[in-house]
């Protein structure tokens, strides 16, 4: 049988209410009386209850994370960046995908509930009936890259409308005249803001070339299919991801056409393989694990010191580089920072 804690009280000659005292690392427990009741814990291979101290604390010391899905390095950065700043702060981190279908982002929702102290919520479908339905009010959240804004929820969101005209800009100044631009997931408001920006940045008189994609390398693949037989074809292609983008580029050498003599390709993110493929990609660079760390932050502050609060938006800035798959240039473009947004 597992040793309980009457037998390392037992053992170490104090009562039961000392060893949960030292175990949970309170102040009023000697030192030497500690030190006795951790060799005893030790010895017996003791391990305290995760479930009787979250009695105690009323803390489970574990953040949940839901995200619309877990692979790809996107997320893979993301999870990075939460986890870090998670174990940095002694939590523990519970992660779950809605793989983009609302049913199971409410489970998911639900199946946290209880067991964790705060959520991080990244869903197409958290709007506010979304949340009502399914998110205790007394449990904190923080929404990232959501379009919504609710009351008592910290938001964190990145630049994605000022970072796709500057990618739009800059190949138009770049000479080219045909620029496509393939979309990502409908629903998605990242996907809408980098559309948004696109159409922003098309200098006047030039044509809009929507294609649809869903940020996946597949529907990158099958958009440069499309365009490599468009007569005219354009001459850029603006992927609204970089996994879309590493599609295009399989797919044009496929078609026996060169990037970027014949086709410029750029996407958005700079996931770390961007800097790896051959032409290396031109892209927005995304602060993905930062953004991850700060939410995490800001959560993890409204767990310890919960206040009413009337929400924020936080918005992260993103930098232009430029690569091989654009032709040559400078490594990176800072652009201009975009604060955080007090509401």
């Amino acid at each position: 049988m597992p040793a309980t804690i009457k037998d390392v009280a037992r053992a170490a000659g104090v009562s039961v209410a000392t060893v949960s005292r030292a175990m949970n690392d309170a102040g009023n427990v000697l030192p030497e009386t500690r030190r006795r009741i951790l060799e005893a814990a030790k010895v017996l291979r003791f391990t305290p209850s995760g479930a009787a101290r979250s009695l105690i604390t009323r803390r489970t010391d574990t953040i949940g994370a839901l995200l619309p899905d877990l692979h790809g390095e996107y997320f893979s950065e993301l999870i990075r960046g939460i986890d870090q700043a998670a174990r940095a702060r002694g939590l523990h981190l519970l992660v779950s995908s809605s793989h983009g279908d609302a049913d199971e982002a409410a489970a998911a929702l639900r199946a946290m509930n209880g067991r964790v102290d705060g959520l991080l919520v990244m869903s197409p479908h958290a709007d506010g009936e979304f949340l009502a339905l399914n998110l205790p009010g007394s449990l904190p959240a923080v929404l990232v890259n959501t379009g919504i804004e609710l009351p008592g929820h910290a938001r964190f969101v990145v630049d994605n409308f000022g970072g796709a005209q500057a990618m739009t800009r800059h190949l138009g100044a770049g000479g080219r005249k045909r620029i496509a631009f393939i979309t990502g997931p409908p629903g998605n408001h990242e996907a809408q803001e980098r559309l948004r920006g696109y159409r922003a940045g098309l200098k006047p008189g030039l044509r809009e070339i929507v294609l649809e994609g869903d940020f996946n390398e597949e529907s990158g693949r099958a958009a440069a299919r499309r365009i490599a037989q468009m007569k005219p074809r354009p001459d850029a292609i603006f992927a609204g991801n970089d996994m879309m983008a590493i599609g295009c580029m399989a797919a044009l050498a496929e078609a026996g056409l060169r990037v970027p003599e014949d086709v410029a390709v750029a996407g958005f993110d700079d996931i770390p393989i961007a800097r790896y493929v051959a032409p290396t990609l031109t892209t927005i660079r995304v602060p993905i694990a930062a953004l991850g760390a700060a939410a995490l932050e800001a959560l993890a502050k409204a767990v310890e010191a919960p206040q009413p609060s009337a929400g924020h938006t936080a918005v992260m800035p993103v930098e232009l580089v430029v690569r091989r798959s654009c032709g040559s240039g400078p490594p990176a473009r800072p652009l201009p920072p975009a604060l955080p947004l007090a509401h």
